[in-house]
């Protein structure tokens, strides 16, 4: 099942998932690979505009158990220098922290359309270069920042067309 790709399809029994499905920023795509496991969900983002435009980037989300007092766990399946993002698909977004300093990370008013956006933005107003986990990609904008456009755009073109 997909969401956004097309006219809207309800999932009955999970207002969430309904919720997230009429939400979905016009760059993003939800994929249930299993109609029965709501909990497990993939998401496309492709960014209009900034660095990574042009690229599709897939991450992997698993709503756990004790979601909503826990976030769900996201990983980037799509190779990419990022500076908020590893090359093994480890993310920085705050809310995504189950505890955060500056009170941003987790908590249980958030919901799935919180994190999708959250991760859509980290392709243009959440791209963070002064606190990153890749620090060898953030140092490279710093160093560089036309040579750092042209390694993005050689991972788009290899890893995520």
């Amino acid at each position: 099942m997909v969401l956004g790709a097309g006219p809207a399809s309800r999932v009955s029994g999970c207002p969430e998932v309904a919720e997230l499905e009429a939400n979905l920023p016009c760059t993003c795509k939800v994929y249930f690979p299993d109609p029965n496991k709501l909990h497990c969900f993939q998401l496309t983002v492709t960014p209009d505009e900034g660095y990574y435009q042009g690229g599709k980037f897939q991450f992997e989300t698993e709503v756990p158990d004790a979601y909503n007092m826990v976030p769900p766990k996201v990983r980037c399946l799509t190779r990419i220098w990022h500076p908020n993002i590893t090359e093994t698909g480890e993310i920085c977004l705050s809310l995504l922290r189950e505890h955060s300093i500056d009170g941003t990370g987790w908590a249980p008013t958030r919901t799935l359309k919180d994190v999708v956006w959250g991760l859509n933005s980290l392709f243009t107003d959440l791209l963070n270069f002064d606190d990153p986990l890749n620090i060898e990609a953030a140092e490279h904008h710093l160093r560089d920042k036309e040579d750092f456009r042209n390694k993005v755009e050689d991972y788009i073109k290899r890893y995520a067309r």
